[in-house]
């Protein structure tokens, strides 16, 4: 189901995922020949009912579980880690499919804990307990074809077969048909400040079992739980949830379907989104649109973060998944650039004592990973990288040399440790490589 770039963009977008013989993801206990062909001919109302049963079956949280499983995720309130439920994972499972069948299981509370956000500040997450992961596991694989089945090709974040890459070439091919006025905009807190009950009425149009929709409320109503402080969530789905990329790509399907319907080419990855546009009047109609919309399901526009703008500018690109697009170049954003130092900064402290092959192997994946997604960015940034990779390492090497010289420091440097040097222990080079996939092209 992957997406070509050649797959329209714009009013009546095609279906590329509306053939159930490519979703080779779906879970086959669930999504029997039977029910994708029931998927295909639609269903009775519209409405999926009798769901439930596929969530309590013991082959699909088996399923789950091993996705679980695979994740290798921090444990939850009651502190059972992966290896602990591991361990054990029979008579849990058991269990769980009990408690499910016999109408008592109960989700706990959500463990709340904060990531970096690159730029500063931090992120809150919810991190489930194992058996919570493992019933959305469940709840997601039943549900997910039936709101894939209506997803538009507009939209690519945590989708069967789509990743950030695809979404990027649409948006660099517009941009070279024309498509330079550019809408980029940021929703304040998405994931936060979700509307339970707009987002119930958007699920229960599309299914009528009531216990499946009640797990869903219960999900979405779980206690937060951060050191001994205790609330109770109105809106908002917790970011670390397993189901609720599903939940916020099905909320803001209704944007992608309006915008669509009015011939814009909106370009979306989870809540961030794109509309690219062909003269500036055309970008601020889309842009009141949006706003209209936002304000109808009870989302808010970040005031600060969009903005309306010709990209083919200085000053007036745009940012989107990790690139900056403007004056006809695409260039990796400053975020991105300073997130990418600091991981190397914390992989080659001078205070490291490790070898330098050790060192280099613990660095390249993920150079090559990094190398691997921004490839196509302003070629000079590879080489800038590349300078600061080895003067991290010259320092650290000096420190474990135990030499102190401070004038001509970075020409001594350089001439006891040259390049060669570093690529003799393997080091990855970002030229290098940059250089390789332009003469395979």
């Amino acid at each position: 189901m992957p997406l070509s770039a050649s797959v329209p963009v714009g009013a009546k977008q095609a279906h590329a995922t509306r053939d159930p013989r490519q979703w080779g993801w779906v879970e086959p206990t669930v999504w029997t020949e039977r029910m994708l062909a029931a998927l295909v001919n639609g269903v009775a109302g519209g409405k999926w009912y009798s769901l439930w049963d596929k969530v309590c079956n013991r082959r699909t949280l088996e399923a789950s579980w091993v996705a679980v499983a695979r994740n290798h995720g921090a444990a939850g309130v009651d502190g059972v880690s992966i290896q602990r439920f591991a361990a054990h994972a029979e008579r849990y499972l058991d269990e769980i499919a009990a408690d499910l069948k016999a109408g008592r299981y109960r989700p706990d509370d959500v463990r709340r804990t904060y990531i970096p956000k690159t730029g500063g500040g931090q992120r809150p997450l919810g991190i489930p307990t194992i058996k919570d992961r493992i019933v959305q596991g469940a709840l997601k694989r039943v549900l997910e074809p039936i709101f894939e089945w209506e997803f538009l090709d507009a939209s690519y974040g945590f989708r069967p077969g789509r990743s950030a890459k695809d979404a990027l070439r649409v948006v660099d091919r517009s941009v070279k048909d024309g498509y330079t006025w550019v809408v980029d905009a940021d929703l304040k807190s998405y994931f936060d400040t979700l509307p339970h009950d707009a987002l119930m009425e958007t699920v229960a149009a599309h299914v009528s079992d009531s216990r499946v929709l009640g797990l869903i409320q219960a999900y979405l109503g779980q206690g937060i739980l951060e050191g001994l402080a205790r609330w109770q969530p109105t809106r908002g789905t917790p970011q670390g949830a397993v189901l609720s990329p599903l939940l916020a790509n099905l909320y803001l399907h209704g944007l992608d379907r309006r915008m669509s319907e009015q011939g814009y080419r909106i370009v979306r990855y989870a809540d961030d989104f794109v509309i690219l546009c062909a003269d500036e009047l055309e970008a601020r109609r889309a842009l009141d649109q949006v706003q209209t919309w936002t304000q109808e399901h009870g989302l808010t526009l970040h005031p600060d973060k969009t903005h309306v703008g010709d990209c083919r500018q200085v000053g007036q690109g745009f940012e989107f998944l990790g690139y900056r697009f403007e004056n006809g170049q695409r260039r990796v954003r400053a975020k991105s650039l300073q997130t990418i130092k600091d991981k190397i900064r914390a992989k080659t402290g001078r205070t490291r004592g490790e070898s330098l092959v050790r060192i280099v192997a613990d660095l390249n994946p993920m150079l090559k990973g990094w190398f691997g997604y921004f490839k196509h960015a302003h070629h000079p940034i590879f080489h800038i990288l590349d300078g600061f990779v080895r003067r991290r390492l010259r320092a650290l090497l000096r420190r474990q040399h135990r030499l102190h010289s401070r004038t001509g420091r970075s020409k001594a440097d350089h001439c006891r440790w040259p390049n060669a040097f570093f690529a003799g222990y393997g080091l990855f080079t970002m030229t290098e490589a940059h250089a390789l996939a332009c003469q395979s092209r």
